[in-house]
């Protein structure tokens, strides 16, 4: 059965040290695929704009700086749970992200509710459903070269 938790939270865009603005994200998880989390980014003018990456990396950045790549979280202050950065880049790219603490970990515990962490792997369909994800990116990586 395919089970979700869904949530909605403000976070501020910081485009510069002087500008930022406030946008709604979407949180979600799904048993489907119960190693990721994702964030729906709502920026003004654009197409929404989704990013994967692990729920283990967001519980992680909610207390302490992690993550390499592409996706980096840390908590404003590590000495207090108040506020988290995320900053997302691509290329040169990047956009940077502040939201409190609160609510992402409000969402997290629901997540850990449906989903404990350390028992994805218990979920009968996770080998099927990445299989078929490998399968579908593999696709798409032959075509495209």
């Amino acid at each position: 059965m395919r089970e979700s938790v869904q949530a909605e939270v403000m976070m501020s865009f910081l485009v510069s040290e002087e500008l930022s603005f406030r946008i709604p994200v979407e949180l979600g998880y799904e048993t489907c695929d119960p190693y990721a989390v994702r964030l729906t980014f709502h920026l003004p003018g654009d197409a929404p704009v989704t990013w994967t990456f692990g729920r283990e990396l967001l519980i992680d950045g909610v207390g302490v700086a992690c993550g390499e790549g592409d996706v980096r979280i840390e908590p404003v202050d590590p000495e207090m749970l108040g506020e988290v950065l995320i900053r997302l880049q691509v290329g040169g790219d990047q956009a940077l992200f502040r939201t409190g603490a609160a609510p992402l970990v409000a969402f997290l515990d629901r997540t850990d509710r449906l989903v404990p962490l350390g028992q994805e792997g218990a979920l009968a369909d996770f080998d099927t459903h990445l299989d078929e994800a490998l399968d579908r990116i593999l696709a798409e990586e032959q075509s495209a070269g």
